[in-house]
This record gives structure tokens, C-alpha cells and sequence, in this order.
């Protein structure tokens, strides 16, 4: 698990090695301070800090294997075979050491540099606060040939640590605990939730081993990667056209920081933005001074090798030039780590730059000159991206110019509205003249404006920068927004902080929406990831008795209201589309602040949404084959 020497484990980690900062005060009254919420995604942040501690054991070498059981109960329980927290009395509190960290908020090893060189825990409120949640928690330790048990209930101990026994097997910690249904508005896990985040553990702890079992269903996954994130750049790359077969890797050590890269370019991708860095495990989707240096590293290596080899064609290669088609994992384990934000979004620390640069210089050119057909490839694929950027910047300057709608042969212009505040003002995008028509006269004109569009704009997982600027649609889009596009992208310049797309409840309508969230997530994503991109939801049904009138909005709500009126009497009209709406409907359904229904959307896991965005919207048929196939049970109600 690590190049670290492991040393006698019971000098390194016992009751006197756990500090305390303060009390579990206020954690039930503010859940959300420490969790970030309390819905689904609060919930599961339970789950994951329990294994982090786990976690951080497996990085210090002493556990290779985590069980994580979903029970019938609705309780978690979390398995690993590390050297189980201390149960020795804490010298200063006069309490065993497991009860300390489980009842004191920012107690724990992590703040002891002996116990734990790194961890992904930064602010070690970890355990302590999943106990102050749960409606009650059991932990067992497994250390030094012997059992222990103790009970909490909502963060207060029931009993006094126990010595039950003998332990069997290996030494570690087994915590089990239950949602408090007080605090959170569901308390019921999500297998798949779960799951992504595991195997996102196990590739970034090569050889560890981690289970997820849910009772209920009887779900079952094990994930174990001896390759580490070579496998994880195979696993995001898999059905795709690579430039090289094999995975670019390499690692090392510079004052106690470990760097490990994995990197391989694809043929048909042009994206820049395939680059996912973390940081003592924690995906900092934000970046840091971790990807600041390999993005230095990798820029100035492979303009040296360009150079050297006199393959440049003297044209002046930039970063995103090096950086288009590029899949890679940026994988820095250290100590002390300052992220930013409680979020732990952004790593901060400012040597890491420098470590991290000059460690992708030395390996990285060491690798182009044992394998040069794979640099001269990597060259070729850059002066490509760089001759396309030429004529892109043709095409954006299109999109800086004033009143460039105005010049847009559209069917329909863009209807501004009146307001000129961001935070009031909502986009439309519309689906179709007749749609958009409505919406211009149904809505109100003071906070919302109407963009139609005339039928499907490009696949941009298809197409390269300079074709996907010559699309009217997404020219017309980036002008309507404001924000500039590519380097020039300033997500604060936003007109609109609600962005609405408004399609038809068919296949085709779905495949616009599809098309549109594929150019905002690859080209735009942090409009996504600031909460302003929506989808309209019209009814499905008008249903009319006598002179009611009621719309539905799905199969459910039909039901429901066909078994409150009965069938006799009743009209029902299916939409199928938007244009069969009048305005004063399409306003009141869809549009109306106070009775439309919008859905945000949101991208809780950017490395999986990557993925699945190449295999819906990529070149290669068959990882698209396969994902419906594995996928058509959960489709329901397809109005073909």
C-alpha cells in the first residue's frame, strides 16, 4: 500500500497519540456545518467518513481490506482489519482512547504526525460527528488478541467500554450505526451512491480491497485494482480510440510528498478537461497546486521534447494544445494538506507546485525518450489541436461581436427581458418555432427570456472546437449567456442565473436536452456546478371533467387523480410536445413561478458523469450498446 516502512505498530498508535480540541457541542443543532446537509447527500457523507478513517489506516499500511454492509435494519456497518483505535486509557481525560474520538469533536490520531504521516481526514471531526448523528452507534475493536465493545446513542455513551472476548482474526474496528431519522430527512442508503465512491477508493489504494453489500436487495460489489489508477485511465478510456495503447505511469517521493500519474490521450477526444486531481483521497474537483504543476510540468516537458526533436513545425504550442484528448489521474498523498473550504474542493498547500512540476518534468521526459513514437504522436496530436484553435478563433470572434443575434438567421431571435439583474433573470432555450413562439407570449417579459432554437445543435462529444463554433445554436447560446467561451469563459458575466431548457416529453426531446447538457457539462460546466442550468417539466396529460381541468405531470399523478374522478365523463389529452400548448397554458403548466415544477441539474460525481457522457454521446457504438442493455429495466414510459 505504501513505499513507507511499517514500523511496530503499538509505539505509533495508542491512547496517548489521540489529541482533543474541543467538544461534540452544537453538531446535532447545526448538522449541516459539519456534513454540508442533511438530505441524501448528508447521509451518505456519514458513510464515507467512517471509511476515511479506514482509509487513512490502509495509506499508513496497516489495512488491506474495508467491508461496507448496507443491513435490513437501515443501519451501516463498516469492517476494516486495521490496528483498531486505542482502548487504553487517554492519560489526560481518564477515558479509554476509543471513547474519546468517538464523543469529542476533533479528537483523533490525524492530529499526531507519529500516528498518521498522511490522511484524508483534514479537520478530523470524522466519527465523532457520525456518532453525534445517529440515533445510536456500536463500535468493536479488535486489538491485541482481544474484543471490545462500546454503545452511544445520539453522541453519548450507554456503557462503558467492555472487554467481550477473544478476538478472531486480524486486529481492526468495526463501526455500526444508525441514521437518526431526527436529523435527516431520509435516512435510506443508496447502493449506488455508495459504489462509485468505493471504486474510486480502491483505484487510488492499489491492492486494497473494498466490499459493499446491501441486505435489502441483495446487491454485492468487490473492488480491487493491483494497478492502482492505471486502471482507473483504462476504466474512463474504455471503449474509446486511444493515441497509445499503453498507460503513461509514473511515481515518486520529494519531502515526504508522493506523486502518482497516470495518463493516456484518446484519437477522437478534444476535450481539455479530462484531468482529475486528488489529494490524500479526496477529489479536489476544484484543482489546486497539484494540477498547477502538472499542467507546468506537462506543458514545459513536452515543448522541451517538441524542441529537441525539432517536431514543432515552429508553431507555438500551448498548454491546451498538450492537454486535448488527454485522460489523466493526478494522485498526491501528503502531509498536512490546507485545503480550502470545508468542502476540501481546492488543495492549497504552495510547495506542492513546485514538487509536483518537477517530478512530471524528469519522469515524463525520461518516458518520451524511452518511447518516442509515442512522443511523436503526442507532438503530431498537439500542432492538430493548435492548427484547429487557428481557425476557432475565427469562429469565437463571431461570438464577441456586438449584436451578433441580430445577424443570426434564426427562426426566432433571442426575447430579452427586461430585468437586467442575473440573480432575477431566466434563460429559456426552447425546443422549435412553435414553442417558442408560445413562450415568447406567455411569459413575463420583465425576468424571463426566450431563446428558441431550430432543431438539434452539434454532438460537441463529436466535434472538434472550430466545427462546434460554426453550429448557429451554440453560437447563439454563448452570445445569449454573456460569459465569453473557451479561455475567455467568465462564469460571473453570466446574464441569467436561471438557465431553462425547454423541451418536448418525447425521445427527440430527450435527445435535445442530452445534446445541450453534453455542451454545458463539457464547455461550460461551472454553470452546472454554481446551480444555474434547470429543465423545464410540462405535464404529460390535460384531463378535463365537466369545466375542471387538471394537469398531471406523470403516470402517478394520473392514476391518482383518475382514481379520485372516476373514468366516466373524462377527457384526457396526452402532449406531445410543447407547441400543442397555448401560451396562457405553457405559462401556467411550465413557466409560472408558482406553479411550474423545474428540475436542477447537478453533477454530484464528475468522473462518472464523464464517463457516461463518452458513452452515450462517443463515437464507439458498443459501450453504448452495452449500457442500454444494462440499463433498459430502469426505462419506463418511453413515448416513442
Amino acid at each position: 500500500m505504501t513505499d513507507e516502512p511499517i514500523v511496530d505498530k503499538k509505539s505509533l498508535y495508542d491512547s496517548d497519540k489521540i489529541k482533543v480540541l474541543e467538544g461534540l457541542n452544537a453538531v446535532r443543532k447545526r448538522p449541516s456545518m459539519y456534513i454540508g446537509s442533511t438530505d441524501i447527500n448528508g447521509l451518505h457523507h456519514l458513510v464515507h467518513e467512517v471509511v476515511d478513517n479506514s482509509i487513512d489506516e490502509a495509506m499508513e499500511g496497516y489495512c488491506d481490506r474495508i467491508d461496507i454492509i448496507l443491513r435490513e435494519d437501515g443501519s451501516a456497518k463498516v469492517i476494516d482489519n486495521g490496528r483498531g483505535i486505542p482502548v487504553s486509557v487517554h492519560p489526560q481525560y481518564g477515558r479509554p482512547g476509543v471513547e474519546i474520538v468517538m464523543t469529542k469533536l476533533h479528537a483523533g490520531g490525524k492530529f499526531d504526525s507519529k500516528s498518521y504521516k498522511v490522511s484524508g481526514g483534514l479537520h478530523g471531526v470524522g466519527v465523532s460527528v457520525v456518532n453525534a448523528l445517529s440515533k445510536w452507534l456500536e463500535v468493536e475493536v479488535r486489538r491485541e488478541g482481544k474484543l471490545y465493545r462500546q454503545i452511544f446513542e445520539r453522541g453519548k455513551s450507554t456503557m462503558d467500554l467492555e472487554e467481550i472476548g477473544q478476538a478472531k482474526g486480524s486486529s481492526g474496528t468495526t463501526v455500526t450505526f444508525m441514521p437518526d431519522p431526527e436529523i435527516f430527512e431520509t435516512t435510506e442508503f443508496d447502493f449506488n451512491i455508495l459504489k462509485r465512491r468505493m471504486r474510486e477508493l480502491a483505484f487510488l489504494n492499489k491492492g486494497l480491497r473494498i466490499t459493499l453489500e446491501d441486505e435489502k436487495t441483495g446487491n454485492k460489489e468487490e473492488f480491487h485494482y493491483e494497478g492502482g489508477i492505471k486502471e482507473f485511465v483504462e476504466y474512463l478510456n474504455e471503449g474509446k480510440d486511444y493515441l497509445h495503447r499503453s498507460i503513461i505511469y509514473f511515481k515518486d517521493r520529494m519531502d515526504g510528498v508522493h506523486v502518482e500519474i497516470a495518463m493516456q490521450y484518446l484519437t477522437e477526444s478534444y476535450t481539455t478537461r479530462n484531468i482529475y486531481p486528488f489529494a490524500n483521497n479526496i477529489h479536489t474537483v476544484e484543482g489546486g497546486t497539484h494540477l498547477t504543476g502538472f499542467r507546468a510540468g506537462l506543458t514545459n516537458t513536452l515543448k522541451k521534447y517538441a524542441g529537441q526533436y525539432n517536431l514543432s513545425e515552429d508553431i507555438d504550442l500551448t498548454g491546451d494544445d498538450f492537454r486535448e484528448g488527454l485522460t489523466a489521474i493526478v494522485n498526491v498523498k501528503l502531509p498536512e494538506p490546507q485545503f480550502e473550504g470545508q468542502t476540501k474542493m481546492k488543495l492549497g498547500n504552495s510547495d506542492i507546485r513546485g514538487i509536483v512540476q518537477s517530478i512530471v518534468g524528469e519522469q515524463l521526459m525520461t518516458f518520451l525518450e524511452e518511447n518516442p513514437k509515442i512522443g511523436e504522436a503526442i507532438i503530431e496530436k498537439a500542432l492538430m489541436a493548435a492548427k484547429a484553435r487557428r481557425a476557432a478563433r475565427k469562429a469565437k470572434e463571431l461570438t464577441r461581436r456586438k449584436g451578433l443575434l441580430e445577424s443570426l438567421d434564426l427562426p426566432g431571435k433571442l426575447a430579452d427581458c427586461s430585468n437586467p439583474d442575473p440573480k432575477k433573470a431566466e434563460l429559456y432555450i426552447v425546443e422549435g418555432d412553435s414553442a417558442g413562439g408560445s413562450a415568447k407570449q406567455g411569459r413575463d417579459r420583465n425576468f424571463q427570456a426566450i431563446l428558441p432554437l431550430r432543431g438539434k445543435i452539434i454532438n460537441v462529444e463529436k466535434a472538434r472546437l472550430d466545427k462546434m463554433l460554426e453550429n448557429k445554436e451554440i453560437r447563439s447560446i454563448i452570445s445569449a449567456l454573456g460569459t465569453g467561451f473557451d479561455e475567455e469563459f467568465d462564469a460571473d458575466e453570466v446574464r441569467y442565473h436561471k438557465i431553462i431548457i425547454m423541451t418536448d416529453a418525447d425521445v427527440d426531446g430527450a435527445h435535445i436536452r442530452t445534446l445541450l447538457f453534453t455542451f454545458f457539462y463539457r464547455y461550460m460546466r461551472p454553470i452546472i456546478e454554481r446551480g444555474y442550468l434547470y429543465m423545464a417539466q410540462p405535464p404529460l396529460y390535460k384531463i378535463r371533467r365537466g369545466g375542471a381541468v387538471k394537469h398531471v405531470y406523470n403516470e402517478k399523478e394520473k392514476k391518482e387523480l383518475l382514481d379520485d374522478w372516476g373514468t366516466r365523463g373524462v377527457s384526457i389529452q396526452r402532449y406531445k410536445g410543447l407547441g400543442e400548448m397555448n401560451p396562457k397554458e405553457l405559462w401556467e403548466t411550465t413557466m409560472d413561478p408558482d406553479n411550474r415544477i423545474l428540475a436542477q441539474v447537478t453533477v454530484d460525481d464528475a468522473v462518472e458523469a464523464d464517463r457516461l457522457f463518452s458513452i452515450l454521446m462517443g463515437k464507439d457504438v458498443q459501450p453504448r450498446k452495452e449500457f442500454i442493455q444494462e440499463n433498459a429495466k430502469c426505462a419506463t414510459n418511453i413515448d416513442v
